[in-house]
């Protein structure tokens, strides 16, 4: 598979690359394909969580919203911050 990722992504990955963190191209591009996949399940999750929401009718106020908002986001960082 041959993918063009344009000149920004190139530089960056050459950035990457001299840095000793990885040892190839490859290595850099499926860490973010990795990446894109729990992006990817977290919204599948997320939606399926709205969907039964909405089926049984279970609301949320707004300040219920934004602590769950921030709990998952602090989650996320530091799971982030691992890597």
């Amino acid at each position: 598979m041959n993918v063009s990722i344009g000149e920004r992504w190139e530089t960056y990955v050459e950035a990457l690359l001299k840095t000793g963190r990885y040892g190839s191209a490859s290595e850099i591009v499926r860490e973010g394909l990795r990446l894109v996949e729990e992006r990817e399940a977290k919204l599948a999750a997320l939606r399926e969580t709205i969907d039964a929401a909405i089926a049984e009718d279970k609301w949320h106020t707004m300040e219920e919203v934004e602590a769950q908002l921030e709990a998952d986001l602090d989650s996320w960082e530091a799971e982030a911050a691992k890597v």
